[in-house]
Formats: structure tokens, C-alpha cells, sequence
């Protein structure tokens, strides 16, 4: 129960926030919802007066609206009538539904009969405002739909009945198809209403009234259960069974807490109720999953319904995410890189640099929260993961990943300009480099998720991983020159960080002294891709032998050399004097090895560092090869 209280107090420490509505592009936007409130896209606009007489009424496209709520209200399905206190379809708020061809189900539960009651409750109490009274004197007439008609907002046929669905037979009557059909409802019968009101002391619209949210939210905190023992908060406060849903966008149906002992028998045999099992007040509920929904659209990364969610109590408190990349963590940070670092110290500066935007409040909010969502079925969300780490300890982990994990990258990032930088790769292009641009996003969720622990928890990372990556780098024919480069500089960082583990260092500036056999393999290789790329130029698109023949020879060294070079002989005499360097390179390298090393034994991973570091070191002082 450690992330509801987490989310608890995210919601108090965010007051300010509550009822904000924020864009997030040009077609969304989020808000901190106040308790006893959920949004709803509305069709339908009516406006009134003081004296609660219509002013206006206008079609709307869809526009997600603030509207109060009740447990029934949130739970209601199918042919249950629960009205929402306010707001609602036409079939609650209209009272002469059935007279312009509305169908009710059951003549003896009318949906407008039990919405108006409740209305004429918080209408009738202490805690009402005029904006509620005005609302509450307009729908008492039971007039709306003909007020709407005669607005020409919804429109009618022949028998005053409320056209269904258009049809281009009314065309000649109506001429071009009326806005209502255009609103987003599936049909006049399911138009959602929301209603608004014109006072002089209160310019605010109804549904951003903080005083409209205090008022029905008084009003219903004496309607709520009895008290019972909120083990979230370990006193006695009004509970509740009912929870929350839409957590993950407006049609999710899953939800974190539910009992269902009629089948899902989640609780029988141990407890005779589900209060028994676990006890949550309403409170408690409402703004842990106010804040949840909050933060998931605010700031959370949602990959095939799978949300991985990392926050602080304070919006305003900055916490870097431990899937970004090095790039993304140091803009983050309001830094950027003053260089290209070469070695693992100076990036190591930099990262430490980076890390004091990060830690400049660390006096004023400690903690960072790291959430991980998921649901099997369409009913029931799962948390995978959770933490709840101090915020100093967060950073040295993030810290210590994207100097542990860290290698030279030069790729595209998001479709965008060419990127050369140094440090830790995201984890989904982890996942590009391990199981290729067309994973799915259910493998890429599943790689993230066990990755989060290696960052934050320090664990190791999986083998599979790494090796998928080597065995994608080593077959470099597979995939366009681009794609090769990236997963190669990826995997490097993964074998950089798997050795790391074992106590080993090893970084990207290339190592004449290392006599590790795949070490020197590994350089063989580079030295032949790049003498046979200087004799064939740069216009010449075709991959080098040593390039095709890369994946035989990770696993037959010895044999595969012989092979590459005696392909290298027609370029070397091609090249004359220009290819002494290279050849002699060559020799120098061979003249490392032990000689009962010289075989064919497979490759470590470690031979793909040897084959990077040397090909950069040779390039160095050239024009920088260009990446397409």
C-alpha cells in the first residue's frame, strides 16, 4: 500500500494544481482532478441566466469536461440508472425525453426522476451555490429538449421524435447535415449535456468553479459509508469498495483495486468480506487515483498499455528518467555537453556536473517514486514494479549506470539530425539493438521492465540481452549500414557493462597493451574493413569482406582471417605505399598474440570492442565517415 500513500501525498502537495486543465499537444490535455469529480467528453453546451432561464445553447466537439461524480455514477453500466450529480446524457437531464421518442427501459426506474431528486438534494442544502440552483430551477420545467429544438441544436422528423442517426433523406428538410451529427455522439438519444451559468459575481464556467468542486464536494462527504479503518492511513475515515477506473486513458475499464467474489473469488476462503482483506478510505482512493491519472498523462511513458512512471511529490521538483539516454539526461538537467568526452573520466565529469541540476532540492524533497502498471485482462491492472528511493541514492544509481553503460554512439535519434555523443543508451533503443526496429512493442515493455531493476536496483544485466545484441552486431549484412552502426555502438555499451560487473575496465579509446585474444581478432578486423574501404572510396556502396564475413568469423577466427586476408592482397596492391601503414599494422597485431591462441575458438564478446576502438582510432585523424 506504500505507492497509494505516495500518490496520496502527491496529490496534498499538489492543491495548487487541482482543476488546472493542461494541453499536452495540439489534441490533449490533463487534469488534477478535485475527489468526487471524473471528466466526460461533452456534445452539448446550455447556458443560463441568473434567474435560470436558457441563454444560449451550442454543439461541441468533444470537449472533456470536469463533472462531479458518485461511486454509483462511476461504476454504472448498461441498463443501471446512477446519475451523475450534474452533468449528463439527455436521457437524465431532459424530462421530456420520452416524449421526443426517448426509450426507457424499465417505467418504473426513469433515469430523469432520480437525477432531478439528486439534484434537488445538493440544490436544496447548505452547501449548494447559485450556480447549482440555477441549474436545478432551469431542469425542474422539463423542457430542455425543446428548448434545444427550438435552438436548433438537436433537430427532429416529421412526428417531433429526435432523428437517430442522419440520414440523406432529410436532406431537403434540413438542408446540410446539422453540427449535432458532426459532435462525436453516437447518436441525439446519447448527447451528453453540460450546463453553464451567466452571474455577474462568478465569471468562472461551471466546471472550473473551484467553488462548484467545493460544493458538491461537501455536499457528498455526508452521503459517504461508515467508518472504517483506512489501512493506507491507519485511522478511521468514510470507506469505500468501489475504486477507481480510467487510469490509463479515458476508455480503460482495468482497475487497481476490486473485489469480485461471485467469480473472480478473490478474497473467499480467507475473509467473509473484501473489507476484511484490505480497508481503503474514500479519500484515499480519490486522490491517490486522481494523482495517478495526473501524473501517467503528465509525465509517464506508455509503451502497448504498459506505463513506466517515475515521479517526486513536488511537480516542480526535476527527476530524470532511468530510461532516458545520456542526451536526453544531461538536456534534462539544463545542461548539455560542452564536448564530445573521449574518455570515461571526462564523461564521468560531466555526468556529476549534470547531476547538481538535479540535486539542488534534495534538503527540500527526498524521495522518488519509480511505477510500473500493466493489466491482463480488460477488468484488472497489476503493479509490476514499485520503488520508493531516496532521492541522493536515485541519482548515484543513474549515475553509476551511465557511466557503467556508457560508449561512443552515432546515430539518428527520433528521425532527426545525426547525433554523435558519449554515455548510456535509452532502453528502447536497447531493445532496437537486441531484437531489431520491428520488435513489437510487447517485447520492447517486456526489455524495459527488466531493465529498470538493473538501473535502479543495481542488479545485473540479463545475458540473453547482451548476447542478442553481440549476435545482431556480428552480422552486420542483415541490416542497412545505419541500423548496424547503431546496434553495434549499443551493443558495445551492453558488453562494456557486462564486464564492468565483473570487475573488469574497458573503454572506447583503443588499448595497445590489452593481449586479450577476441581483443586482438577484434582489431584484425577493423584494420582489414578499413584498408579495404580506402582502396574501393567512399562512393563505392558494397560492404567490405571483412564486413560479410563478420559473423563466420566470431566463430571460426583463424580459418575466416586466412580467408579475409587473402582477399586483402588485390586492395593492398591497389593501394601501394598508402597501405604499408595498415599492412604493418597488421603484423604488429599478430606479433601480440600467444600462439596457441591463434585458433578457432569462438569469440568472446570482447572482440567487438577490439574491432570498434581500432576502426575509430584509424578514422580518427580522416574526415569523419558520414552515417546515412
Amino acid at each position: 500500500m506504500s505507492w497509494l500513500l505516495q500518490l496520496y501525498k502527491t496529490y496534498d502537495v499538489n492543491l495548487d494544481q487541482v482543476g488546472k486543465t493542461v494541453k499536452k499537444g495540439e489534441d490533449r490535455e490533463y487534469t488534477l482532478l478535485p475527489i468526487s469529480h471524473t471528466t466526460q467528453n461533452a456534445h452539448v453546451e446550455v447556458t443560463l441566466d441568473e434567474d435560470g432561464d436558457l441563454l444560449r445553447a451550442e454543439v461541441l466537439n468533444k470537449e472533456s469536461t470536469v463533472i462531479p461524480c458518485t461511486e454509483e455514477a462511476a461504476s454504472r453500466s448498461g441498463s443501471k440508472v446512477a446519475p451523475y450529480p450534474l452533468h449528463d446524457k439527455l436521457s437524465y437531464v431532459a424530462g421530456d425525453f420520452v416524449k421526443y421518442g426517448g426509450k426507457i427501459k424499465n417505467e418504473n426506474d426513469v433515469p430523469f426522476d432520480a437525477y432531478i431528486k439528486k439534484l434537488g438534494e445538493w440544490a436544496n442544502s447548505p452547501y449548494a451555490t447559485e450556480k447549482v440552483k440555477c441549474i436545478y430551477t432551469y431542469l425542474n420545467r422539463g423542457r430542455l429538449i425543446e428548448d434545444l429544438v427550438n435552438a436548433q441544436v438537436l433537430v427532429v422528423d416529421e412526428h417531433q421524435h429526435l432523428i437517430e442517426k442522419w440520414d440523406k433523406k432529410y436532406e431537403d428538410q434540413f438542408g446540410e447535415k446539422p453540427t449535432i451529427f458532426s459532435s462525436g455522439a453516437t447518436d441525439q438519444f446519447s448527447v451528453f449535456v453540460r450546463f453553464n451559468v451567466d452571474l455577474p459575481e462568478s465569471l468562472d464556467d461551471v466546471w472550473k468553479d473551484k467553488e462548484m468542486y467545493e460544493s458538491f464536494i461537501n455536499f457528498y462527504h455526508g452521503k459517504l459509508g461508515q467508518d472504517d479503518i483506512c489501512y493506507v492511513m491507519g485511522d478511521r475515515r468514510p470507506s469505500t469498495e468501489r475504486h477507481a477506473n480510467k487510469i490509463r486513458h479515458a476508455a480503460d475499464k482495468a482497475k487497481l483495486i476490486s473485489a469480485n467474489d461471485n467469480t473472480g473469488f478473490t478474497f473467499r476462503g480467507r475473509f467473509k468480506t473484501s473489507g476484511e482483506a484490505v480497508g481503503i478510505s474514500y479519500e484515499v482512493s480519490q486522490k491517490a487515483h486522481n494523482a495517478l491519472k495526473w501524473l501517467i498523462h503528465r509525465q509517464g511513458k506508455t509503451i502497448d498499455n504498459r506505463v513506466f512512471l517515475v515521479w517526486s511529490h513536488d511537480h516542480k521538483s526535476m527527476v530524470p528518467n532511468p530510461d532516458d539516454d545520456a542526451v536526453d539526461f544531461m538536456r534534462h538537467s539544463n545542461r548539455g555537453f560542452e564536448r564530445d568526452p573521449e574518455t570515461g573520466h571526462l564523461f564521468a565529469a560531466e555526468v556529476k556536473k549534470a547531476i547538481t541540476g538535479y540535486q539542488h532540492d534534495l534538503m527540500y524533497q527526498p524521495e522518488v517514486n519509480i511505477l510500473v502498471l500493466d493489466s491482463a485482462t480488460t477488468g484488472r491492472m497489476a503493479v509490476l514494479y514499485y520503488r520508493n528511493i531516496n532521492k541522493e541514492l536515485y541519482l548515484n544509481r543513474l549515475v553509476e549506470w551511465h557511466n557503467s553503460c556508457a560508449w561512443e554512439h552515432r546515430y539518428r535519434r527520433e528521425e532527426k539530425e545525426l547525433v554523435v555523443f558519449y554515455g548510456a543508451p535509452a532502453t528502447k533503443d536497447i531493445a532496437f539493438a537486441a531484437y531489431g526496429p520491428k520488435a513489437s512493442e510487447k517485447v520492447i515493455k517486456g526489455l524495459m521492465e527488466r531493465l529498470l531493476p538493473c538501473i535502479v536496483d543495481k542488479r545485473q544485466v540479463p545475458r540473453d540481452i547482451v548476447r542478442s545484441a553481440f549476435h545482431r552486431a556480428s552480422n552486420p549484412v542483415s541490416m542497412e549500414r545505419w541500423e548496424w552502426e547503431k546496434t553495434l555502438s549499443i551493443a558495445c555499451a551492453l558488453i562494456r557493462k557486462m564486464l564492468n560487473e565483473k570487475k573488469e575496465e574497458w573503454n572506447v579509446p583503443l588499448d595497445n597493451t590489452i593481449t586479450d585474444r577476441s581483443y586482438l581478432f577484434g582489431r584484425l578486423l577493423a584494420v582489414a574493413d578499413v584498408l579495404e574501404r580506402g582502396a574501393l572510396g567512399k562512393d563505392e556502396p558494397r560492404a567490405t569482406n571483412a564486413i560479410r564475413y563478420m559473423n563466420s568469423f566470431a566463430k571460426n577466427p583463424s580459418r575466416t582471417w586466412k580467408t579475409i586476408q587473402e582477399s586483402l592482397q588485390p586492395y593492398q596492391a591497389k593501394l601501394g605505399t598508402k597501405a604499408t601503414r595498415l599492412s604493418r599494422l597488421i603484423d604488429e597485431i599478430s606479433d601480440q598474440f600467444d600462439v596457441s591462441d591463434f585458433n578457432n575458438t569462438p569469440l568472446t564478446e570482447k572482440y567487438l570492442l577490439g574491432f570498434y576502438s581500432q576502426r575509430r582510432e584509424l578514422y580518427k585523424k580522416k574526415e569523419e565517415v558520414t552515417i546515412s
